[in-house]
């Protein structure tokens, strides 16, 4: 029951994450870095040290209490990280929801499972005992998954004209778009290096108290910390150039609030999928890691679906919506082979 919550927590992050950027398309009359670094206060900046002092006896104590490198290590992996948050979105804004987060999150999902695997020494129990070979196929049928949804997007792409592709994505560009989501799939792996770092302080977390299912929820403070760094001082650059301050007391009224209750909505959804990962690996066993890659693999299939409600996949054949369903259906099978993975190494 225990590993069914965990999987049951890391899918819901897989649909917060695919779901924040779907408000953006109801924004209006403002830049693009308005809306991000918006969402990024809500998201990075208020909602980690609420949700600290809501989930936590003492948020301030055990923040205190924490071992100064783990602090720096989540705080610096958190402004790796946060490039990767910035070019991940570019990859969004100019492939759209569908292929952008497929080519971002496979890169993503390759570096996030198996580098933290290495650091804590546990990436020889994926080919030497039985749950961990099972875990290692169902993470080969992820990218597998990964691969037909990326391959369905980059078909779709080439059977669409400009119009048709600025119809769905109004900034369309695939070069510039893969470029971004492939570097950005890289260095938003630094999330999950930065939950390794930050361990030692979820240990603090505990003995202070907290119970075990929130005891990611004060390493969330310095890892985000890091991310809005990142974040703000980029879109301050960008907004400068583009002389946007004014965004943020626009007029009319309505339009400005509107557009905040937007950005509001999307930091929710955002912070959503973090809180869901940092309470769902407390739940997974021996290969815990591999909690990265059902969250990755959650994230695309949402995605894909949100991108055949916003009609990102309008006129394309059935030969690409077959790849497509290929893949989504690939993902959900590796869920589940990862799941049974884990499951197999706590009944050992």
């Amino acid at each position: 029951m225990e590993q069914f919550l965990g999987i049951l927590l890391l899918v819901a992050g897989g649909f917060s994450a695919a779901s924040f950027y779907v408000p953006s398309h109801a924004i209006k009359k403002w830049t693009w870095e308005t809306y991000w670094i918006s969402l990024g206060f809500v998201a990075w900046v208020i909602l980690p040290p609420l949700s600290g002092l809501i989930t936590t006896p003492d948020l301030w104590a055990i923040l205190r209490s924490s071992p100064v490198k783990s602090i720096l290590g989540a705080y610096g992996f958190g402004v790796l990280w946060g490039f990767g948050g910035l070019m991940s979105a570019l990859g969004l804004r100019y492939l759209g929801l569908s292929l952008g987060q497929s080519v971002c999150l496979g890169v993503c999902s390759i570096v996030g499972t198996l580098v933290p695997a290495a650091i804590d020494g546990k990436i020889g129990l994926l080919f030497t005992t039985m749950p961990g070979i099972v875990v290692l196929l169902g993470f080969l049928v992820c990218l597998a998954g990964t691969a037909l949804c990326g391959y369905a997007g980059v078909r779709k792409e080439t059977m669409l004209s400009d119009e048709q592709k600025k119809a769905s994505v109004k900034e369309f560009a695939l070069g510039k778009g893969v470029t971004m989501a492939v570097l950005g799939g890289i260095m938003s792996a630094s999330m999950a290096l930065a939950f390794t770092a930050g361990a030692p302080i979820a240990r603090v977390a505990v003995d202070a108290g907290t119970v075990e299912v929130f005891k990611n929820m004060p390493l969330l403070v310095f890892a985000l910390a890091g991310g809005f760094t990142t974040n703000f001082i980029a879109t301050m650059i960008k907004t400068k150039k583009n002389k946007a301050f004014g965004d943020y007391v626009m007029k009319p009224r309505s339009t400005l609030f509107f557009n905040y209750f937007l950005a509001i909505v999307s930091g929710i959804l955002w912070y959503g999928q973090y809180f869901s990962f940092g309470t769902g690996t407390t739940k997974l066993g021996e290969y815990s890691y591999a909690g990265w890659s059902i969250f990755m693999a959650a994230i695309i299939i949402f995605s894909n679906l949100w991108g055949l409600v916003l009609k990102e996949w309008k006129g394309v054949d059935a030969k690409t919506r077959m790849y497509l369903w290929m893949g989504i259906i690939a993902l959900v099978v590796s869920v589940v082979m990862i799941g049974v993975g884990d499951g197999l190494a706590r009944a050992a």
